[in-house]
């Protein structure tokens, strides 16, 4: 492969396919009840980026119970890693955190994925979401929304927080031997072909273990649709974004996983998703570009350990 695919990660690091099963938990976010803003990121709609879950108000036990029966006789899956997609997960109390994730500790699970902003994570989840791997013998993965490194790009947006407070959510994690996953957006309109390398840049020097990439939706009721319906943004073409790939991959350390190129989201709830494409078309035609030009991720990570100082040692 010309880069690092999850779900033969997974296969290799379990020894069988894994699979993700998703779990929303009643949270919020800090950038709609009022702590950082309330009116939430300029591209999120009402119910988050969860558009497959189940409801909230159904126990963590319950959804994956629901999840598992549909997914088990179908692929007969025996493998999940129960993620905690919706919203802030670390949004809430490190006690209610801990029992969130212990519930999710049933047979079959062996990890749990907690996605979250860079700016509500404490030392305190942190510790909790140690002790909960040691006590049941899972391993846990802090997925982080981070979109990108342009922190004046964070700003339009309306993030509530830029790429400062990512850097410590990272390094803190490390420190408790905690997994990230960063979630970065290729093709916001303010961003250019040089964000794009430098986000590839940044998280290899910080050593995330992952990184999950989605093209940016439309979002029906959001400010960002307000803008693009007024003609106030420009979005690139699915060529420009293929290209855009290709290099943050180019770029980008070759250990990292990843976990997508490109996300998908239902026509009914956004104005514009994925050039009208299959996600699985644009995956197929990023593959198809590495193949064409031989190329493949890390070819151009040579920009860590003192480069420029390299002919001396």
């Amino acid at each position: 492969m010309r880069y690092r695919v999850y779900s033969e990660y997974l296969r290799q690091r379990y020894g069988e396919k894994v699979y993700k099963l998703p779990v929303s938990l009643p949270v919020t976010c800090p950038n709609r009840d009022g702590t950082c803003g309330v009116s939430g990121c300029a591209f999120c709609g009402e119910i988050g980026a969860g558009y497959e879950n189940l409801p909230a108000e159904m126990t963590v036990e319950e959804q994956l119970t629901a999840n598992i029966a549909h997914i088990a006789p179908k692929y007969k899956a025996q493998r999940y890693i129960a993620y905690f997609q919706n919203y802030s997960n670390t949004y809430l109390t490190p006690a209610r955190l801990g029992d969130y994730l212990s519930r999710a500790c049933r047979p079959g699970v062996v990890g749990l994925a907690v996605a979250t902003r860079p700016d509500c994570v404490g030392d305190r989840h942190l510790e909790i979401m140690a002790g909960v791997r040691a006590e049941h013998n899972v391993d846990t993965f802090l997925e982080l929304g981070l979109q990108t490194v342009n922190y004046h790009t964070l700003v339009k947006v309306n993030r509530g927080h830029t790429l400062a407070e990512f850097i410590d959510a990272v390094l803190r994690a490390k420190r408790f031997g905690i997994e990230t996953c960063a979630h970065i957006i290729l093709n916001l309109p303010w961003d250019n072909a040089d964000d794009v390398i430098e986000n590839a840049k940044a998280l290899s020097a910080l050593g995330v273990e992952q990184v999950k990439l989605h093209a940016l939706y439309i979002v029906k009721g959001t400010a960002m649709a307000d803008w693009y319906t007024r003609g106030e943004v420009n979005l690139i073409s699915k060529e420009e974004y293929v290209e855009r790939v290709v290099t943050f991959l180019e770029y980008l350390h070759p250990d990292i996983v990843i976990q997508r190129l490109i996300g998908r989201a239902p026509a009914s709830h956004t104005l514009f998703a994925n050039w009208q494409s299959g996600w699985w078309t644009i995956r197929d035609d990023i593959e198809s570009l590495m193949k064409d030009r031989d190329t493949w991720q890390g070819r151009l990570c040579r920009y860590l350990g003192g480069a420029a100082a390299g002919k001396f040692l």
